[in-house]
């Protein structure tokens, strides 16, 4: 494994081969029959994995840290979250349902598991995502194998020592490696439900595997989320948040601020406010106490990025701020504004993944509407300004899973995440990543004389 702040390899994960799953996912089915037997010990289960999640955390965050690049505050953070996600989903009921429709029987619609799960998780937020995922389907009675990025596997697997203590055998198994390890866990017959972040193509090639044996999918593949900036903000009230979100993990999040649209008028006022804020924003390894962003979590990303901002500035595009690479060891990226950007410039119709933000003017909020609108994905989005019930019913016009006003990319255990479009199939989160690891099986019987 590469630490992304020095760009040296400093361990090393199993490379386990497709040829192992079958033992792995025929455990996770033997493991299945005790586990969805007993809710109530589920229950208790999981509370007490959301205990040890937290008191190791001090061994989690600085490893997550080391291995993804974050800066530790949001390490710790990560580990917050993924165990509150165990608490959240460990409280979460799913009792039979009666069904009244008024014939002379009594309907009941009952919920049952679905058996051993396949997750599939990215390198932005290896412990949060995967939680996520794992969650909602241990709550629900499922058991589920796991499999993170290569890029960032020793956190995870840290993660699943630590759960071992508390869970049954089996029920949650870690599995490490190179493709074409996903591709062989996503195809595998035993698996009834795969659940996926990251590309839209590994997301489409997860799909069609998946679809050999019927599994559910769940799939999470990404966003290009636009921020439109009203003409009665507040430009500096706005400034930082309208900042970090588009920066914080280095830009490296789905739901992040990808694109901003201002008005004509106040374009050149939100270019300077952004760019005066990646100019003071802290650089460094994630493990300095100072460090406000951290280094793009891997060389083949870096590349990417740099090529982005390139190829902009190669069709006229101006970086107010940043624009190149650090002179320094490791994968680090000045956070970048960009203005003058051509409205067809991939760093504005792709999702660029990393600390650079093209500011794009507009004349009418129509227009910046259809803008916002014009790309395959459909995550989330925000409008900023002043009059909130203006602002709202903006958003009401946006093309996304998720819309907010004056804010960006929080979201609440409760609430379902789901995209349009490009960006995924199926619902995460809330009862509805609940329901999304259960069937439904009804029973009916006469009503008694």
């Amino acid at each position: 494994m590469v630490d992304p702040a020095t760009g040296e390899a400093f361990d090393e994960a199993p490379d386990r081969r497709p040829d192992e799953l079958d033992a792995v996912v025929g455990r996770a089915h033997a493991a299945w029959r005790g586990w969805r037997a007993d809710p109530a010990a589920r229950t208790a289960a999981l509370l007490a994995a959301a205990d040890a999640v937290e008191a190791a955390g001090d061994v989690l965050a600085p490893l997550l840290t080391r291995e993804q690049g974050k800066p530790l505050t949001e390490a710790y953070a990560e580990v917050a979250r993924t165990a509150a996600r165990l608490r959240y989903f460990a409280a979460l009921d799913h009792a039979p349902q009666p069904i009244a429709d008024g014939r002379p029987v009594r309907s009941e619609v009952r919920w049952r598991s679905l058996g051993p799960v396949a997750a599939i998780v990215p390198w932005n937020f290896p412990l949060q995502l995967a939680s996520a995922k794992f969650a909602p389907a241990l709550a629900a009675g499922n058991t589920l194998v796991l499999k993170p990025s290569p890029h960032t596997p020793l956190a995870t697997l840290r993660l699943a020592s630590v759960l071992e203590a508390v869970l049954p055998e089996d029920v949650l198994t870690v599995v490490t490696g190179r493709e074409p390890l996903g591709a062989g866990l996503a195809s595998h017959p035993g698996i009834r439900h795969v659940t996926f972040t990251g590309s839209l193509p590994t997301g489409r090639a997860v799909a069609e595997r998946a679809a050999a044996s019927l599994a559910r999918v769940t799939l999470e593949l990404g966003g290009n989320d636009a921020a439109i900036v009203l003409d009665d903000v507040d430009v500096e009230a706005i400034a930082d948040r309208l900042f970090w979100s588009a920066f914080r993990n280095c830009g490296q999040i789905c739901m992040a601020v990808k694109r901003v649209y201002a008005p004509a008028r106040l374009h050149s006022d939100v270019v300077e406010a952004l760019a005066q804020r990646a100019k003071n924003t802290v650089v460094g390894p994630g493990l300095d106490p100072g460090t406000q962003l951290g280094p793009v979590s891997n060389a083949d990303q870096l590349a990417r990025i740099e090529h982005y901002t390139d190829r902009a500035v190669a069709d006229g595009a101006r970086a107010a701020a940043g624009g190149h690479r650090l002179d320094r060891p490791g994968y680090f990226f000045a956070p970048t504004i960009l203005a003058d950007v051509p409205a067809d410039s991939p760093v504005v119709t792709e999702e660029q993944f990393g600390p650079v933000l093209p500011v794009l003017p507009y004349d009418t909020v129509e227009e910046a509407v259809e803008a916002a609108n014009a790309t395959g994905f459909g995550l989330g989005g925000s409008v900023w300004g002043t009059d909130l019930d203006r602002a709202e019913a903006v958003a009401d016009r946006l093309e996304c899973g998720t819309a907010w006003l004056n804010h960006h990319a929080e979201l609440s255990l409760a609430q379902p995440f789901a995209g349009t479009k490009e960006s995924g199939v199926g619902v995460a989160g809330g009862p509805w990543g609940l329901y999304g690891n259960l069937r439904p099986f009804v029973v009916h019987r006469p009503l008694e004389a």
